[in-house]
């Protein structure tokens, strides 16, 4: 089979390509100084290390089970040490499947696949499988425990995956998933990291290590390595119980020639998740989305309205609707503010807008299951989940389980706070976004902003509450507009901190009526995290571009060679300038483009420019 070699030489070892042959990963076993056995791996790409050897390594206390089974005692939870290596297969898959949104209409899951087979030499009835997965865009490896006949239960204590990186490594680090970024280098390390993590090698090319697929188990963070240079650990947030069968999740190492690369591989993280199996989805329906501040019926009726004007599909009644959100005496079947609740969902369903309401962790523990039928008969389109425990086993399977419950119930998900999705709308699509990111209501500066699509936007949509008018924003209003088309969410939040009384007619506020929040293709132009990006995405036969910089000012170039050949567009084009007597002073002018056109672009500092094409009549 092309690209997949399994063999086994003096140590057991696996060689695996990408399909393309630009990566390459090798497994192996190997005796180690204190006599036993240890399972490596290293991945070179197009020739070059970039995971040097790095050790797989996960531990396990199962003593009280097996005590009950008559089975001696094992308590030194160094479960890798004992394994037997029995055979390996071989897979791979070339398939395409149609997301029910997404930055693409078509994703393809091209990979090769080796899996090897263990057993653990003193109890032959433990087993547990190491597959790797070689995409043209990353590695992927988990974990896998077959059924065991007896029952057992498997108590992991720790997981030690190594990522050995070569010296002069830098990495782009937070240490909470609403913190703010900084370019560190490993030596000058602070503590745990938050996923995906993206690291610069001194050759120019990047490596993002991320979690796909962690939906039964514990989140991992990333800390340094105490004994082994330039290493990356992971870190578990507490144990993990599990019941054969049942598997890690996916410890992704995604790698590119420039940083834009990890963008444009991004699917990567879907395509490790299951397939969805709802069998009806017409009521999951991307929009944009604006906050209702006042908590009342004419509020309410201001923001709808205004929503229809302005194209958008949504309107959000925030927290203490229903009371005071962070106690559990609160009931959130009850609306506590002054909103004639059912008159503003059968307005908003004459206007053709959707109401959401924000819920607060401790009602969602305690009423879930009778909340979320009740919004049902409702009429609600979808639920906020508001500070959500995480990182626990036990707070991921809940979530796991509310995704699910909600869908059950025809009522959308955005998850708000610390939690960062690991690819689970493919599985959940109700799930449309997650904050987990130093967003608008933080008012974060330029810089900032050109970091994130290459970090937390990795992991997936986020909803990072585009503000516009709001005086405390540190860019420019064309940067805010950029925004929209630079980052992604199916509910994109527009005008967070505004009301509907602070727009005065001001023209560009046409880009953000016009842009959707689903696309059937995305172009990455250019970008270096911490300096600039440029995005342009096309819906149907329109495009829309966004291109930021950070504080610095910026001059560029935007080449249209991504237009079909032979075809004419109209672009209208919003850019800063002080000269135009707004609040906002951004300008709005159109021009003739086309797949030759380049277009001169000078961005001043923490500015950007968005920019809508339509095909010329």
């Amino acid at each position: 089979m092309d690209g997949v070699s399994a063999q086994i030489l003096e140590a057991t070892r696996t060689r695996v390509s990408s399909p393309d042959g630009g990566l390459k990963v090798e497994l192996y076993q190997r005796q180690i100084s204190d006599g036993g056995k240890r399972l490596f791996y290293s991945v070179s790409f197009k020739g070059r290390p970039v995971i040097l050897e790095s050790g797989l390594d996960i531990r396990m206390d199962n003593h009280i089970m097996e005590s009950a089974l008559a089975l001696p005692p094992d308590t030194t939870g160094d479960w890798c040490a004992g394994l037997v290596f029995q055979h390996a297969d071989i897979d791979q898959r070339d398939t395409v499947w149609r997301p029910l949104y997404g930055e693409k209409s078509e994703v393809r899951d091209h990979y090769n696949e080796v899996t090897l087979h263990f057993v653990r030499a003193d109890r032959p009835k433990y087993r547990m499988d190491l597959i790797c997965r070689a995409y043209d865009g990353g590695i992927a490896i988990r974990y896998y425990f077959p059924e065991n006949p007896t029952g057992v239960y498997y108590h992991i204590t720790e997981e030690n995956t190594e990522f050995t990186l070569p010296p002069g490594t830098k990495a782009w680090f937070t240490s909470w998933a609403q913190g703010p970024y900084r370019l560190v280098s490993l030596k000058d390390w602070p503590d745990e990291s938050e996923r995906p993590l993206t690291l610069q090698l001194a050759d120019g090319s990047y490596v993002c290590l991320a979690e796909a697929q962690m939906v039964d188990y514990a989140r991992t963070k990333f800390k340094l390595s105490a004994d082994k240079p330039n290493t990356i650990c992971t870190s578990l947030f507490g144990a993990v119980d599990g019941i054969t069968y049942f598997g890690s999740p996916w410890r992704v190492m995604m790698v590119g020639e420039q940083a834009i690369d990890l963008i444009r591989n991004e699917d990567l993280l879907l395509n490790l998740n299951p397939p969805s199996t709802l069998a009806q989805t017409d009521w999951v329906k991307p929009g944009k989305i604006i906050r209702e501040m006042t908590l009342t019926t004419d509020g309410a009726r201001a923001a709808i309205d205004f929503a229809a004007a302005h194209g958008l599909q949504y309107i959000l009644f925030d927290w203490k609707w229903y009371g005071p959100a962070m106690t559990f005496n609160t009931d959130a079947t009850k609306v506590v503010a002054p909103i004639d609740m059912q008159e503003v969902v059968r307005y908003g369903k004459e206007k053709g807008i959707g109401v959401w309401l924000y819920v607060n962790q401790q009602s969602l523990l305690t009423q879930l299951d009778t909340i979320l039928p009740l919004y049902e008969q409702w009429g609600i389109k979808g639920v906020k989940f508001g500070f959500v425990e995480l990182g626990s086993q036990r707070w991921t399977t809940w979530l796991e389980e509310a995704i699910r419950k909600a869908a059950a119930h025809h009522l959308m998900v955005n998850i708000h706070d610390e939690w960062r999705p690991t690819g689970e709308q493919r599985t959940w699509p109700n799930l449309m976004t997650a904050e987990g990111i130093r967003g608008n209501e933080e008012m974060p500066d330029a810089t900032h902003n050109t970091i994130l699509p290459f970090t937390r936007y990795i992991a997936g949509a986020a909803d990072y509450t585009i503000c516009y008018y709001d005086h405390r924003i540190k860019t420019t209003h064309g940067h805010q507009l950029a925004l929209a088309a630079i980052y992604y969410s199916p509910l994109q939040t527009l005008f967070w901190y505004d009301k509907p009384t602070a727009y005065k007619g001001e023209p560009e506020v046409e880009f953000l009526e016009k842009i959707p929040t689903s696309w059937d293709e995305t172009k990455v132009l250019e970008g270096e995290p911490g300096a600039y990006i440029t995005v342009a995405r096309r819906a149907g036969e329109e495009w829309f571009l966004g291109a930021i910089t950070n504080d610095s000012a910026r001059r560029a170039n935007i080449a249209f060679n991504f237009l079909p050949r032979g075809r004419k567009y109209i672009a209208t084009i919003y850019s800063d300038d002080p000269a135009v007597v707004t609040a906002t002073h951004v300008r709005r002018e159109q021009k003739k483009v086309d797949a030759s056109t380049v277009l001169a672009v000078n961005l001043g500092p923490s500015g950007g420019q968005a920019i809508w094409l339509k095909p010329a009549k």
